[in-house]
């Protein structure tokens, strides 16, 4: 739906379970007409959509890509952003690490990105600009070496330009500006917006230049402002949190060196304070979050650095010295406490005060996919607990 002119607010299908076509169009049935009855009865609600790399061929088969737009424009919804980041089954599974496989040094990242690429332009209403979400180039513990690390941002590089190329030839074509929205989170190659900058200084923006000077004839600063146009920033409020960024000065850095956000995804992280007198309480609770679905980073600020733990169980087996934890598990948006345990939700209000007077992106998705894990007292039906967030985001803007 549109906050206002230009501010489109939907939430992830992620959401929902979906290996291939047939179960996610049916799982989008079952959910989305409820969903903008109650929040967008009037207004045309967009979708933030997720395909799988399966589900995503088969979209591709005989009608059912007319189909689809046909079910679309007759319940009145439309096609705006995509999640582009899990390759395969995001449910009922482990996922953990392997959300970033296959990652972008490889074909099949960029043959995926590159066909969800072309049925967004399909889907998308005219005049209207679109995004793909996508992971921050791989999982850092696959490079073991200094050599492997510098190969991957390479080729994840190099792969991605091949992305922006598209991105080019669709416009020059339609006149749709689309847009790829890397998404740093912990654990990811990037993590954090310094390490964003020096992608794009140290590999972006050189590469490019070389490689679009060879595709398109472009010159250096010609090629920079194609880059910086076709690829930009998924701005995941609670990956940032974690990050312990304040949004303001995220936004600030990428603002001064031209880094665009395409997207701003809307979740909030667990924050876990200590010396309150009920440690004990406060441990038990947080270890009600354990489950093996998903990657549950921790981190916490040690001598002015982020240091992070690669998953929950690591903080619980560990020692207890600790003043402040914050972790990767989606908790509702509208959860500022659970129990003894807090959310980052003062990040989100903040990123909301931000935006409210400097419009740096269009898009905003909610991404709180792990109804399905959440201790047993935070599951509800799932329509109704998206709606709720729905409605507690549009009441703070």
């Amino acid at each position: 739906m549109q906050l206002k002119e230009n501010l489109h607010l939907t939430y992830c299908t992620n959401i929902h379970p979906g290996q291939d076509w047939k179960s996610t169009f049916e799982s989008i049935k079952k959910h989305v007409p409820g969903i903008k009855q109650e929040v967008s009865k009037e207004q045309p609600f967009g979708l933030g959509l997720r395909l799988s790399n399966k589900a995503s061929e088969e979209l591709d088969l005989g009608t059912n890509m007319s189909d689809f737009k046909k079910w679309l424009d007759s319940n009145n919804l439309y096609v705006f952003t995509m999640n582009g980041f899990p390759y395969g089954n995001f449910h009922d599974e482990r996922v953990k690490d392997m959300v970033h496989a296959p990652d972008w040094t490889t074909e099949d990242r960029l043959k995926y990105t590159k066909r969800l690429f072309r049925q967004l332009s399909e889907l998308i209403p005219v005049g209207m600009n679109g995004g793909i979400s996508t992971s921050p180039i791989t999982y850092k513990y696959w490079h073991k070496t200094e050599s492997e690390t510098k190969n991957a941002f390479h080729v994840g590089a190099k792969n991605m330009l091949e992305v922006a190329k598209q991105l080019f030839k669709i416009e020059q074509a339609t006149g749709t500006y689309l847009h790829l929205d890397i998404e740093p989170e912990p654990d990811g190659l990037l993590e954090n917006s310094d390490e964003v900058l020096s992608f794009y200084s140290d590999y972006l923006l050189p590469i490019g230049a070389e490689f679009f000077k060879q595709e398109l004839g472009l010159g250096q600063k010609e090629s920079e402002e194609l880059i910086k146009k076709y690829i930009t920033i998924c701005y995941d409020v609670c990956h940032f949190s974690l990050a312990y960024e304040e949004p303001t000065d995220t936004f600030a850095k990428f603002k001064k060196e031209n880094i665009r956000v395409g997207k701003i995804q809307v979740s909030a992280a667990l924050k876990i304070l200590f010396g309150g007198g009920n440690d004990e309480v406060v441990w038990e609770q947080l270890s009600q979050f354990n489950e093996p679905t998903y990657l549950h980073q921790v981190t916490e600020i040690i001598d002015g650095k982020v240091k992070t733990y690669s998953d929950l169980p690591l903080v619980l087996e560990g020692d207890r010295n600790h003043k402040e934890l914050r972790a990767h598990y989606h908790v509702p948006i509208f959860l500022e406490k659970y129990g003894e345990l807090f959310s980052t939700q003062d990040h989100i209000l903040k990123t909301m005060n931000y935006i409210k007077s400097n419009p740096i992106s269009e898009h905003l998705e909610i991404e709180t996919y792990t109804w399905d894990v959440l201790p047993a007292d935070l599951k509800q039906d799932l329509s109704v607990s998206i709606i709720r967030e729905i409605e507690w985001f549009k009441s703070h803007m």
